[in-house]
């Protein structure tokens, strides 16, 4: 059983749990099936994953699941590290928010290992409760029009490349300027990847730590 965010913070308002159904029910239960791939640990890595792996440890608490499957391929593993650096960094968009974005992308593949993860990411760089507990129901969530905005041009994005006509453009750049919108897009497209290789592979979700 994943642990009730409520239990971790102290906070019981919009509790929700990190890797199942929300306090809604709105979530599918996380499966349970086994990892199509290895998991590879510590002792079974190159070195270089291996101090990736030790700097993955330190900074989360924890080694995500996903780098254990990655790590068969270690080029793939150290290559989407640096990828994800400057993905996920404070930069035109702070990222608290970016996290939520790619929550919100992860939720509409159903991909519970990245609603998880990235949830609990966005908790622990600074979004509230509530604004955690609504990226799907973000018109009447705690957010403002410009992160509205950006929502709904990520959830665009999903259907496709192209859904992100001349009028969405025009309507997310009302709020948003040509770097923040960059890094918006980007975020939504590596997530349709993320959320797609994790759910194939069925990697087992992350486990929380305490």
């Amino acid at each position: 059983m994943q642990t009730p965010l409520y239990l971790k913070t102290g906070i019981r308002c919009c509790a929700f749990t990190l890797a199942g159904a929300d306090a809604w029910g709105a979530m599918t239960d996380i499966s349970i099936a086994e990892s199509r791939v290895p998991l590879l640990e510590r002792d079974e890595v190159p070195t270089e994953v291996a101090q990736l792996y030790d700097k993955l440890l330190a900074d989360r608490g924890v080694v995500p699941n996903m780098f254990k499957a990655l790590a068969n391929v270690p080029a793939l593993a150290l290559g989407i590290t640096e990828f994800l650096k400057p993905l996920m960094a404070d930069g035109a968009l702070p990222g608290w928010y970016k996290e939520l974005i790619a929550t919100r992308i992860a939720s509409l593949n159903r991909c519970d290992y990245c609603i998880s993860a990235h949830r609990y990411l966005a908790l622990k760089r600074g979004a509230t409760l509530g604004q955690v507990a609504s990226y799907d129901n973000f018109e009447k969530g705690p957010f403002s029009e410009k992160e509205k905005a950006g929502f709904r041009y990520a959830s665009l994005l999903h259907q496709s490349g192209h859904a992100a006509n001349e009028a969405a453009f025009d309507a997310v750049s009302e709020h948003l300027n040509c770097q923040e919108i960059v890094e918006l897009t980007a975020i939504a497209a590596a997530f349709e990847m993320f959320s797609r290789i994790n759910s194939s592979l069925r990697i087992p979700v992350t486990p929380i730590p305490d």
